[in-house]
């Protein structure tokens, strides 16, 4: 919830990080087994844990920011034309000027919480 104006942040469900737990404990059995070179699989774990910390999403009153592996974005709420839901899960925000913005974690579930940061330019899908 916004508390005096307080972006809110969408992240990924740390819960997340014990399907990598699992995936390296799978990797684990080909690293002790296989060839020396096997280690390098543990790359992947990794790789997958720290996209779980890097995604998300952070609103505010005027604007949003999407943070994806290398770099983020921000755009003003009053560039954004709309979101949808196309082949993801995670919503993507069609800008004014045709492009998209994917916004990572944002799901139809969390798009009560863009509606309180974004001061209601979100609409809320669950109000009646």
């Amino acid at each position: 919830m916004t508390d005096g104006g307080r972006p809110v942040v969408i992240r990924i469900s740390p819960i997340a990080h014990l399907g990598v737990g699992l995936l390296t404990f799978a990797l684990l059995a080909s690293v002790f087994g296989g060839p020396p070179w096997a280690a390098v699989a543990l790359v992947i774990p990794a790789w997958c844990s720290y996209l779980i910390v890097r995604y998300r999403t952070v609103a505010d009153r005027d604007t949003v920011t999407a943070r994806s592996a290398f770099g983020s974005r921000t755009v003003r709420w009053d560039d954004i034309d709309g979101l949808r839901f196309i082949r993801s899960k995670w919503a993507s925000a069609q800008l004014k000027n045709g492009e998209q913005l994917r916004l990572p974690a944002v799901t139809f579930a969390t798009l009560p919480l863009l509606t309180e940061a974004s001061g209601g330019r979100v609409p809320n899908p669950y109000s009646r």
